[in-house]
């Protein structure tokens, strides 16, 4: 008797297409480094981007952030780095640092704006967070970030 329905080939197409589409997100996902960043009495947990494609992709298309979570982007130098929010649907503040982990100015961004926000002096890193998340925990220009406890 001829069994009626997919061929073993159609089933095993199948079958990969459906791990891809599951590997998708999953590959993504463990792609993002995230590690803890200490600011004051703070802990917060951001994810880390620094090749040129995860910067310029940054928060776009996402539709939320995490009550404590942020994205820190790390240059290869200190120069006037600037952002908008072209594609980006979150309000979102932002941290201009220093080499040293001093924070040299915070601004808002507003969402899908492409209004330029950029750093008073070259800064090696930004950290972009919930919009109102510094002033709420008291975070201020002139304070240090730290990388441990």
């Amino acid at each position: 008797m001829k069994r009626v329905g997919m061929s073993p080939d159609g089933m095993i197409e199948k079958i990969i297409v459906i791990l891809f589409l599951f590997w998708i997100p999953i590959a993504h996902s463990q792609s993002s480094l995230k590690i803890p960043l200490y600011i004051k009495d703070k802990e917060i947990w951001v994810e880390v981007v620094k090749t040129p494609e995860e910067r310029a992709n940054g928060l776009m298309g996402r539709k939320h952030l995490s009550k404590d979570g942020g994205m820190l982007f790390i240059f290869e130098t200190e120069d006037y780095h600037g952002f908008w929010m072209k594609n980006t649907l979150i309000p979102l503040s932002i941290a201009f640092i220093g080499r040293e982990g001093r924070i040299v100015k915070i601004t808002e961004m507003k969402p899908l704006s492409l209004a330029s926000h950029g750093p008073p002096k070259p800064v090696l890193y930004a950290l972009e967070m919930n919009k109102g998340w510094f002033s709420a925990n008291g975070i201020k220009a002139g304070d240090m970030i730290r990388f441990s406890k």
